[in-house]
C-alpha cells in the first residue's frame, strides 16, 4: 500500500483515534467525563444530580471499580468523581490527577446529596444524558454512540452546543467500512513506522506497565497470577498472563492508564500485550513488532466495527483474534495463515457473552487470547474450521459480517436479559 493511497491516510487516522490513553474502565469514565462537563457548565457544585442511562451503560458501570476514588463502584461514583474533580478537558483521562482530599469530597457528596439514575431506551446503545442542578438552575449533557462524543450541552433552557444523532452512526470519526483484512496486512507490510511509532510506543508503554502491576499485585481474581502459577511459563502461557494481568488491574482499581481499542482498555490491552509478548520471545525488530501491533489492532477494529461499541458479545473476543494474527505475523505468518487464524479463533469462542465490566473479564481475556493462539496453531498443522461449521462461512470478511450480525442483532435481546439479571429485575 503506498501513502499516496487513500486508504493508507485512513488506516493511519484510524489507529490515532482508537489507540488513545484512559485511565480506568471506559464507561465509567465516560460518566465521570458527561459530568465533569455538566458541571462546568453549571459553573457551581450541584446539589441534585440525574443520570440517565442505556441498559448497556448499566452494565458495564455496575460492578467496575472507578480509579482514584477509593474503591468506589458504580454509577453515581462515576459521576460524583468526575463532578467532585474531574478536569473535562482531559477527556478519558478526567480523574487522572485526584487529591486525597476530593476523595474525601466525593464520600461526602454521595452522602449528602440527591443522585438518581434512571434506565432509558432511545434505540441508542451507547447513550448517557447528565443533568446536575443548583436550585433552579441547571446545566445537561449528552455523551452518545462513543465514549467522548458529546452530543448535547444545554443549560438552563439554552442549547449551547448540538448534534443531531443519526442512530448509531460514529459523528466525527473516519469511515471504518474502509477496512478489511487484505489490506491491513498489505498495510502492516508497507506503512512507513514512522507514521504509526508513537501511537504504538504510547500502547506498549502504557500496557506493559499495568500488566506488570496486575502481575505484582492483588488485583480481583489474580488470573495472571494464577495462569503462571498453574500453567508454567511458556510463551502461550505468558502471553494469555500478560493480558489477563492488565486486565485483574484495571478492573479492580489500578490508577494506571492504558491505551485502549475501540472504546476498550480491556479490548486494547488484549490486541497488544500477547503480541508484546510473543515479540519479545522471537527477539523480533522493534519495526517487526510495530507493524505486528499494527495488523492487531486494526484486525480487532474491523471486527468492532460491525458488532459495535458495546454489547452482549465480549468484544475481548474480537480482540484475541487480532492478537492471534499479530502473532501470526510474527512467526512469518502469510496472508492465508492470518486469515485463518481469524476464523478458527472467532469458531472457537464467539458466544462469550459480556455481562459488564468486573474481575471476570480478565477470565475471559486468557479464553480469547488462547483461541487466538490455537486459531493459528491449527491451521500450520493443516486444521481449520470451514463453510458450514456453524457461523463460520467461505472467507474471513464473510465470517467477520456474520459475527458483526450476531454480536449487533442476534444478542440484543440477549443484552437486555443480562441488564435485567443484573440489575435484579
Amino acid at each position: 500500500m503506498k501513502k499516496t493511497d487513500i486508504k493508507y491516510g485512513v488506516y493511519v487516522q484510524i489507529l490515532k483515534e482508537e489507540l488513545v490513553p484512559a485511565m480506568g474502565c471506559t464507561e465509567p469514565i465516560a460518566l465521570a467525563y458527561g459530568a465533569a462537563k455538566a458541571r462546568e457548565v453549571l459553573g457551581t457544585l450541584p446539589d441534585k444530580v440525574k443520570i440517565q442511562a442505556s441498559g448497556s451503560i448499566i452494565k458495564n458501570v455496575k460492578s467496575v471499580i472507578v480509579p482514584n476514588t477509593d474503591h468506589l463502584k458504580g454509577i453515581p461514583a462515576a459521576a460524583t468523581a468526575g463532578i467532585v474533580a474531574g478536569k473535562a478537558e482531559k477527556k478519558l483521562e478526567v480523574i487522572a490527577e485526584v487529591t486525597k482530599e476530593q476523595i474525601k469530597q466525593m464520600r461526602e457528596f454521595m452522602e449528602h446529596t440527591e443522585i438518581t439514575v434512571e434506565h432509558i431506551n432511545s434505540g441508542i446503545t451507547f447513550d448517557i444524558v447528565i443533568t446536575v442542578y443548583k436550585g433552579e438552575s441547571y446545566a445537561k449533557v449528552r455523551i452518545a454512540n462513543y465514549h467522548t462524543n458529546i452530543v448535547l450541552i444545554e443549560k438552563d433552557g439554552e442549547i449551547l452546543e448540538s448534534t443531531v444523532v443519526e442512530g448509531e452512526k460514529e459523528e466525527g470519526l473516519t469511515d471504518r467500512s474502509l477496512l478489511n483484512v487484505e489490506d491491513i496486512v498489505d498495510f502492516a507490510d508497507s506503512v512507513d513506522v514512522e507514521d504509526i511509532k508513537d501511537v504504538l510506543d504510547r500502547q506498549i508503554q502504557y500496557n506493559t506497565a499495568i500488566s506488570k502491576e496486575g502481575l505484582s499485585g492483588d488485583y480481583g481474581a489474580n488470573i495472571g497470577s494464577v495462569l503462571l502459577k498453574t500453567y508454567g511459563n511458556d510463551i502461550r502461557t505468558r502471553a494469555k498472563a500478560a493480558a489477563a494481568a492488565g486486565s485483574d488491574a484495571r478492573m479492580n482499581g489500578c490508577e494506571l492508564p492504558v491505551v485502549i481499542n475501540s472504546g476498550s482498555g480491556n479490548q486494547g490491552m488484549t490486541a497488544s500485550l500477547p503480541v508484546i509478548e510473543y515479540a519479545k520471545e522471537l527477539e523480533v525488530s522493534d519495526e517487526k513488532l510495530y507493524r505486528a501491533l499494527a495488523l492487531s489492532n486494526l484486525v480487532t477494529i474491523h471486527q468492532k466495527t460491525g458488532i459495535g461499541r458495546l454489547s452482549a458479545y465480549c468484544g475481548a473476543i474480537s480482540a484475541g483474534a487480532g492478537a492471534g494474527a499479530g502473532i501470526a505475523y510474527l512467526l512469518g505468518g502469510t496472508y492465508d495463515d492470518i486469515i485463518h487464524t481469524v476464523v478458527n479463533a472467532l469458531a472457537i469462542v464467539s458466544g462469550i457473552v459480556c455481562d459488564g465490566a468486573k474481575a471476570s473479564c480478565a477470565a475471559k481475556i486468557a479464553s480469547a487470547v488462547d483461541a487466538g493462539i490455537l486459531g493459528y496453531n491449527m491451521y500450520k498443522c493443516g486444521q481449520q474450521f470451514c463453510e458450514g461449521d456453524g457461523i463460520v462461512t467461505k472467507g474471513v470478511e464473510a465470517t467477520i459480517k456474520n459475527v458483526g450480525r450476531l454480536g449487533k442483532e442476534g444478542m440484543k435481546e440477549t443484552n437486555e436479559e443480562i441488564i435485567r439479571i443484573m440489575v435484579g429485575e
